[in-house]
């Protein structure tokens, strides 16, 4: 049973945050345009804004829909299970709610593993797979986030990301952009994650989502031993060559285990492929939508003995 009401009052500016409430919980999101509908999904310690700047080009085209997932942006941080298929289920019912049968679904690093779990859940709802720097496909990742799963951290969390230090680098960082015009999208994303975890309920919120995920020793989980169940969606790899956070040996990987997919690595860019080079993201995307058609739906997977 579905439960959704929209909460946002008053006018909306076209890609600014709306809410709407799913099951008690608000659930913020962006969307712009018309026609088939991609859905963005953001990954761990980030939000819908992680997308503004190839939302705008994708919207000429395309209904595009970006949620704040549960527990991060400004989507509710309830108590309660923050595993993959939890937001793939969540992000089901954001779907029917916003009145969406079926979208190309793209999912960045940790929203990678939430956009494979959705088109293993439903496959039904699910048009075409893109995967951009994603999680889920081996167990490397970098150190830092099999840091902060230790045993303990969320203790010492209010001290390596206290509220003061996250301000004031966020006012610091854009008197530079402001004074000099310099962008640096990596380390400004990097930063956005940083900050988004000196409130206490964001921190609570991450440490259970990457627990889910990730483990001390690396990933934890894998979708290599059912990612064929995604054969019959047109499966799009994009990532970025200096990738530190999820090497790009795991695209190999994808591209490897996904029969007939395609792979776009992008020279000299990290993990972000859709803030560090935006231009060539969008033309990458919009050319594997312009080229493929949707994939057959109401395919559910057999069962095994």
């Amino acid at each position: 049973m579905r439960t959704a009401t929209d909460v946002h009052a008053g006018p909306v500016g076209k890609y600014d945050l709306r809410h709407v409430s799913i099951h008690g919980h608000e659930v913020g999101y962006r969307r712009a345009g018309r026609g088939e509908t991609v859905l963005l999904i953001h990954g761990l310690a980030g939000n819908s804004r992680t997308w503004k700047d190839v939302m705008p080009a994708l919207a000429r085209h395309y209904d595009v829909v970006a949620p704040d997932l549960l527990g991060h942006g400004e989507s509710a941080k309830p108590m309660g299970d923050y595993s993959l298929g939890a937001h793939a289920s969540g992000l089901r019912d954001l779907m029917w709610a916003l009145g969406i049968q079926h979208a190309t679904i793209v999912g960045h690093s940790f929203g990678g593993g939430v956009a494979m779990q959705l088109a293993y859940q439903h496959p039904e709802m699910c048009n075409r797979l893109v995967l951009v720097g994603s999680g889920g496909l081996g167990r490397e990742v970098s150190l830092l986030l099999r840091l902060v799963t230790l045993p303990g951290i969320e203790y010492l969390m209010p001290v390596l990301f206290p509220r003061c230090v996250a301000d004031r680098g966020s006012d610091v960082s854009r008197a530079i952009r402001d004074r000099t015009g310099i962008r640096q999208p990596r380390l400004g994303e990097v930063w956005r994650s940083y900050a988004s975890l000196a409130g206490a309920e964001n921190r609570k919120a991450f440490v259970r989502t990457i627990r889910t995920v990730i483990e001390p020793t690396g990933q934890s989980v894998s979708a290599l031993d059912r990612i064929h169940l995604a054969s019959h969606l047109p499966t799009l790899i994009v990532w970025g060559t200096d990738d530190h956070v999820i090497p790009v040996s795991h695209a190999h990987v994808a591209h490897d285990a996904i029969p007939g997919s395609r792979l776009e690595l992008l020279d000299g860019v990290g993990h972000f492929p859709h803030t560090e080079a935006p231009d060539r993201f969008v033309e990458v995307l919009l050319d594997f939508l312009a080229t493929t058609r949707p994939g057959v739906r109401d395919l559910r997977p057999a069962a095994t003995g």
